[in-house]
C-alpha cells in the first residue's frame, strides 16, 4: 500500500556528527565499504620498502592493544588488540610491502567504525558493519551495464544528469542498417542494434559475451533472492529481477545475430568519439562462424533455464530454440573461422580449434541441462576428458582461474537429472581435490597465509585483466560452497574468497576500491578515471573525478594491475609527431613495480595504451558480480536511490533546496537538502531516519511526521 508523507516540521540544527580520526592513513588498509557481521575482519597494515611508494615510510604501533577499532561517530573504541607481524616481518615480494595483520573478526556489532593506531594516532577510512553492506554496491556495478548499453537513448532520470546521453549507433549504415564488412551493398543491411559495447570502445563481440553471461546467469541462479527490481534502470518495477533485464537486453542483440539457418554472425563494430551518440562512423559486421554459433549455443541454453524459472516460458522457448538451432548449425560447418583483427574492431574475437573444442563441450552441458535430451549428454560424457590440447583443467585436473568457465560448466553437469553417476563422482573428486591440497595456488595458499593481502595470485597469473582473475580465482573458492564440496573446510573457502573481495574494495598495496566513481557510495578512494572512449582524457565533463565536471559513470570494474604494460611500439620517437612522441614516458606506475603495484590510475591512450592496465570490460565486470554477490543479503530493506532525480522540489524560508522523494512512497522515502541526505525507511508504521554514511555534513534534519 503506498503511503502518503506529511512533513509537519522541520528543523535545520548545526552540529558536527563526525568524530572521525584527525589523520587518515593510506597505510591502514580496510574494506571501505565494510564487512557482514559474521565475517572475518582483517585490516592490514603496511609499510611500503620497495615500488613507487617506497619513501613513504609507516611504522605501526606493535606493542600490545596498540590497534582499536572506534566507532565513527564518537571515537568510542569498541575492541583492541595486537597486530602480527606477516612473514615474521619479511618484506612481501608481490607487493614490495612489510605487512601486519590486525584481526577484529570477534566485533559484529553493526556500526560505522575505523581502525585506529594509537601511537601514531592515525585511523584507518571508514567502514561499516552491517548485513546489508554491499547490497548498494551490486546495485552500482550491475547499473554499468546499463551505461553500456548501444542503440537506446540513457535518460538523466536513469543514467543520472550527468551521463544522459541519446541513443548511438542507429544513425546512416549504423547498427539498423548495418552492412558486411566486406560488401556494403544494402543487400547485405541488418538491423543488429542493441546489446552491450565490450568494453572502453563501441565494438560488440559475440564470443566476448561467454564468459559475461555464463558468470551473471549462474549469479543469478545460485543465489536468486539477492537480485533486486529497484536498480534505477528503465525495466525497474516490472517484476523481473533487474540483472535479468540487463542480461535479456543483451541476448536480444544475440538473437538479432542469429540468422534463420541458425548460424551467428561474428561481431559489430566501428567508430570512436564521445559520447556515444555523436558518433557517426558506419558499422560493420563479421560474418557468422563456428565460434560465434557454439557461444549462442550455450549461452542460449543457460538463459533459457533462468527466463523459464522466473516465468517467461515463450522467451525461454525462444532461446531454447536458437540453442538448438545454433549447435546443429555448428555441428554441420565446424570449421568456419573469421579472424577480424585489421577488419572489424580491436580485439580478435576468433577462436582456436582447442578453444572452439571447449566451447562446444561446454555448450553440450548447457543443451542437456535445457532439453534433457541425452545427445548432449552423451557427447560431454564422450569428450570431457580428452582435451585435445592438453588444457589444464580438462587434461590435467589442475584447477585454475584461467579456466573458469571451463570449471564452472562441469560442476553444473554434476547436479543436473540424470548426468551419468562415474562422470559426476570424477569431476566433482578432482575439482575438489586440486582445489583444497592439489594446487598450492589455492587452498594451500590461503591456509599457508602466502599472499600478505590475502588475496593469492601467482606472479604469472598477474596479466592484462587481473582483477577478473583476481574475481575468479574467490569464485573456484565459493564453488566448493555451491557443490557442497569439502565441508570440513567451509570456513576456509568462505574467507579465502571474501579475501577477493576485500583486495578489489581497497585492502590492496595501492588502497584503491577498484570501481569506478565510487566515493559518494562509501568508498573514500576508488578509482578516479579509467580508459573509455567515452569517458576520455582530457574530457572537460567525463574525464577525472574531481577534476572534470562529472567524472566517469560509476561502478565500472577496471582492468587491474598489469606488470606487462608497455609504451606503445611506436616510442620513443616513432608516433607521427613531436606531440605524440613527448607521450613516450616510461610511467612508474605501472612499469618497475611488484606485481600488485603495476596500477596507475590514468586514461592517456595512445602511445601509453592504458587500455592494457585501465580499460573496463564487460567480463571483467560480470566476475566481479557474481563474486560479490555470494557476500550479499536477499532480506535487505530498500536500496539508496541517491543517483535517482528529485520528484517532489520545494525550497524553505531559508532558502534550503528540500528534496521529498518517491511520493508517494512503499515503504522508504528520502530527504535531500542542499548537499546532505537522510534516507527514512519506513517499516509497517514508525518512520526513522538517519544520516548517510558517506556524505559530508555540518546538519541535522529533524522531522515530526
Amino acid at each position: 500500500m503506498k503511503r502518503y508523507l506529511h512533513l509537519f516540521v522541520i528543523f535545520i540544527v548545526p552540529l558536527m556528527l563526525d568524530a572521525a580520526p584527525g589523520t587518515i592513513t593510506q597505510f591502514i588498509k580496510i574494506d571501505q565499504f565494510g564487512y557482514t557481521t559474521t565475517a572475518q575482519k582483517i585490516a592490514v597494515i603496511s609499510d611500503p620498502q620497495t615500488g613507487y611508494n617506497a619513501a613513504l615510510a609507516f611504522n605501526p604501533s606493535t606493542g600490545t592493544n596498540q590497534y582499536q577499532v572506534r566507532r565513527w561517530t564518537d571515537d568510542v573504541f569498541v575492541f583492541s588488540g595486537t597486530i602480527t607481524a606477516w612473514g615474521g616481518g619479511a618484506t612481501h615480494a608481490q607487493s614490495g610491502d612489510r605487512v601486519w595483520w590486525f584481526d577484529f573478526s570477534s566485533l559484529t556489532i553493526p556500526g560505522s567504525y575505523y581502525v585506529f593506531d594509537v601511537g601514531n594516532n592515525v585511523g584507518s577510512y571508514r567502514f561499516e558493519i552491517n548485513d546489508c553492506v554491499y547490497m548498494d554496491v551490486l546495485k552500482h556495478a550491475v547499473r554499468s551495464f546499463y551505461y553500456q548499453r548501444c542503440g537506446v537513448a540513457k535518460t538523466a532520470a536513469h543514467a543520472g544528469a550527468g551521463w544522459a546521453d541519446a541513443a548511438c549507433h542507429i544513425g546512416t549504415q549504423q547498427d539498423t542498417d548495418c552492412r558486411l564488412y566486406n560488401n556494403t551493398a544494402p543487400a547485405t543491411s541488418r538491423n543488429l542494434s542493441g546489446g552491450w559495447h565490450d568494453a572502453g570502445d563501441y565494438n560488440k563481440y559475440v564470443n566476448f559475451t561467454w564468459g559475461t553471461l555464463i558468470d551473471l546467469l549462474l549469479a543469478y541462479e545460485e543465489n536468486p533472492s539477492v537480485w533486486r527490481d529497484d536498480y534505477g534502470i528503465p525495466e525497474s518495477g516490472n517484476g523481473i529481477p533487474d540483472l535479468l533485464d540487463e542480461v535479456k537486453f543483451e541476448l536480444d542483440w544475440l538473437l538479432k545475430m542469429q540468422q534463420p539457418d541458425g548460424s551467428v554472425l561474428s561481431i559489430v563494430g566501428g567508430g570512436g568519439t564521445y559520447p556515444p551518440s555523436a558518433d557517426v562512423a558506419f558499422r560493420r559486421y563479421g560474418p557468422a562462424n563456428t565460434s560465434s554459433a557454439l557461444t549462442c549455443a550455450g549461452v542460449f541454453a543457460l538463459a533459457s533455464i533462468q527466463f523459464n524459472s522466473i516465468g517467461m516460458t515463450a522467451y525461454a522457448t525462444t532461446l531454447r530454440n536458437a540453442a538448438i538451432n545454433a549447435w546443429n548449425w555448428a555441428n554441420t560447418n565446424p570449421n568456419v573461422t573469421f579472424y577480424n583483427s585489421g577488419l572489424v574492431g580491436a580485439g580478435e574475437q576468433e577462436l582456436n580449434n582447442d578453444d572452439r573444442w571447449e566451447r562446444k563441450l561446454f555448450a553440450s552441458v548447457f543443451l542437456y541441462a535445457a532439453t534433457g535430451n541425452t545427445t548432449y549428454r552423451n557427447y560431454f560424457d564422450s569428450n570431457y576428458g580428452a582435451h585435445p590440447g592438453g588444457g589444464y583443467w580438462y587434461s590435467w585436473w589442475y584447477a585454475y582461474p584461467f579456466e573458469m568457465d571451463g570449471m564452472d560448466a562441469m560442476l553444473y553437469y554434476t547436479k543436473l537429472p540424470g548426468a551419468t553417476p562415474a562422470v559426476v563422482t570424477n569431476i566433482r573428486n578432482r575439482y575438489s581435490n586440486s582445489v583444497s591440497t592439489g594446487n598450492t595456488d589455492n587452498l594451500p595458499s590461503f591456509t599457508g597465509q602466502t599472499d600478505a593481502y590475502r588475496a593469492y595470485l601467482s606472479n604469472s597469473n598477474y596479466t592484462w585483466g587481473s582483477n577478473r582473475t583476481k574475481c575468479h580465482q574467490g569464485l573456484m573458492f565459493w564453488n566448493m560452497l555451491t557443490y557442497n564440496m569439502d565441508a570440513a573446510n567451509a570456513t576456509n573457502y568462505r574467507n579465502a574468497a571474501s579475501g577477493f573481495i576485500h583486495y578489489m574494495h581497497g585492502v590492496n598495496p595501492n588502497s584503491f576500491v577498484y570501481l569506478s566513481n565510487m566515493n559518494n557510495y562509501g568508498a573514500e578512494n576508488s578509482i578516479n578515471e579509467f580508459y573509455h572512449t567515452w569517458f576520455y582524457d582530457g574530457s572537460p565533463l567525463w574525464d577525472r573525478v574531481g577534476t572534470s565536471t562529472y567524472g566517469p559513470a560509476p561502478g565500472f570494474v577496471p582492468g587491474g594491475p598489469n606488470p606487462s604494460w608497455s609504451l606503445d611500439g611506436c616510442c620513443p620517437s616513432s608516433c607521427g609527431s613531436p606531440a605524440n612522441n613527448a607521450l613516450c614516458v616510461t610511467l612508474q606506475p605501472p612499469a618497475g613495480q611488484p606485481q600488485q603495484k603495476a596500477y596507475r590510475d590514468w586514461n592517456t591512450s595512445w602511445p601509453q595504451n592504458s587500455w592494457a592496465v585501465t580499460e573496463n570490460g564487460i567480463y571483467y565486470q560480470a566476475a566481479y558480480i557474481k563474486l560479490l554477490s555470494k557476500f550479499c543479503n536477499g532480506s535487505c530493506g530498500p536500496l539508496s536511490l541517491d543517483s535517482m532525480k528529485s520528484q517532489n522540489p520545494n525550497t524553505d524560508a531559508a532558502n534550503y533546496s528540500i528534496h521529498i522523494y518517491p511520493n508517494p512512497a512503499d515503504n522508504y522515502v528520502i530527504v535531500e537538502i542542499v548537499n546532505k541526505t537522510i534516507q527514512a525507511i519506513t517499516p509497517s508504521h514508525s518512520l526513522t531516519c538517519w544520516v548517510k554514511h558517506y556524505l559530508k555534513r555540518n546538519a541535522l534534519l529533524i522531522m515530526a511526521c
